[in-house]
């Protein structure tokens, strides 16, 4: 593991330092021109998902202050939080994230109504996250020649606004390997792993939020 922290800490930048500090291969140094990166929405789902005629908000997530930010995270061990040196997000993470599930529920073609609540719309059903983990790592038990993995998970808990109950809570996670070292590449490895999160999250929610939607007037009856 020391070897490969050897290699892989010329191409990070410790939080709050600058100085002496190299940047990836296609990046020369940290007073270099910022590459900036963005991630993507998904775009297919399963046909056999119900009709979900509710309108839904969804929050922008909550996150710590490590990944709470435009910088790409990095984690050389677990306590150990580094950023790569001249590539940022586009935006902060947390609200990419949210503009991203907004259009991939929009993408699903399921969802009749669905926005944030900064537009006041009024919701039907919440859907309130936690970004858990959004950074690359050092793999465990990692070897000389191991690249980094990209780990993203996501808590999502599913409120019934006119009750204001929580009606299901559930975590979604995937982490992929990077093909290289190169921030390029750390990128698209976040963008495979988001990906996988949101379609898995948005298939689910829209599941959960039907079935109570269908349960809600023999509720009211009772």
């Amino acid at each position: 593991m020391t070897g490969f922290l050897f290699r892989l800490m010329p191409l990070l930048v410790v939080l709050g330092s600058v100085s002496g500090c190299a940047g990836l291969s296609t990046l020369t140094s940290v007073t270099a021109p910022t590459d900036l990166y963005t991630l993507t929405p998904k775009s297919t789902f399963d046909p056999a998902l119900p009709r979900l005629r509710q309108q839904i908000v969804v929050q922008e997530p909550t996150a710590t202050a490590a990944v709470s930010n435009d910088r790409i995270a990095v984690q050389p061990s677990p306590l150990q939080v580094e950023y790569l040196s001249g590539a940022r997000w586009v935006d902060l993470a947390p609200v990419i994230i949210q503009a991203l599930l907004i259009e991939s529920y929009e993408n699903s073609g399921k969802v009749d109504a669905v926005g944030r609540s900064a537009v006041s719309l009024r919701a039907d059903y919440l859907i309130v996250t936690d970004l858990r983990e959004f950074q690359a790592r050092v793999p465990p038990a990692v070897a000389e020649n191991d690249r980094l993995q990209v780990q993203v998970r996501l808590n999502f808990k599913l409120v019934n606004a006119d009750v204001d109950r929580i009606i299901a809570s559930r975590s979604f996670e995937e982490i992929v390997d990077t093909q290289s070292d190169d921030a390029g590449d750390i990128a698209l490895a976040f963008d495979q792993a988001l990906g996988s999160v949101m379609r898995d999250a948005v298939e689910w929610s829209i599941r959960e939020m039907h079935a109570d939607a269908l349960e809600r007037p023999a509720a009211l009856e009772d």
